[in-house]
């Protein structure tokens, strides 16, 4: 279990299997999902990580394990908390991976706002804040 866990959600879930590299985390998703994922002060294009449904979100997660993610990822914090609107979710999810991008270990902090209903998440719009290169992050 992740520190600062609160009770499953179908974003939480869908994020455990990302991170766990499990092809049923689609199964958390709406056929119908709107999906966004955008970059601030980022130098990537993150132009193709936009799509509505599973055909879309295929062709995404496909280039996301291969040019972002290619020896995947670990989740440092995932922490979810309900907004007063039913089925809307903020996410804070932490993370250390190899960056494809930039050929080396990097952390980032990335801001989810979803929505789900049935166990599904059908809208996603995730910002990263940050992307760090470990060797260069700030020492305690």
């Amino acid at each position: 279990m992740l520190p600062n866990q609160s009770p499953t959600s179908a974003i939480e879930s869908l994020l455990r299997k990302f991170v766990a590299n499990d092809p049923t985390l689609i199964s958390y998703m709406a056929p119908d999902i709107d999906f966004r994922i955008d970059h601030f002060r980022d130098e990537s294009d993150a132009s193709w990580q936009v799509g509505k449904g599973m055909k879309d979100i295929g062709q995404i997660l496909t280039r996301l394990a291969s040019d972002i993610f290619p020896k995947g990822t670990e989740a440092l914090a995932i922490t979810t908390q309900a907004l007063p609107q039913d089925g809307w979710m903020f996410t804070t999810f932490e993370q250390k991976f190899f960056y494809g991008v930039r050929g080396r270990i990097c952390t980032s902090v990335t801001l989810i706002l979803s929505h789900e209903s049935n166990g599904q998440v059908d809208y996603f719009r995730e910002t990263v804040t940050n992307i760090v290169n470990v060797d260069e992050a700030p020492q305690a």
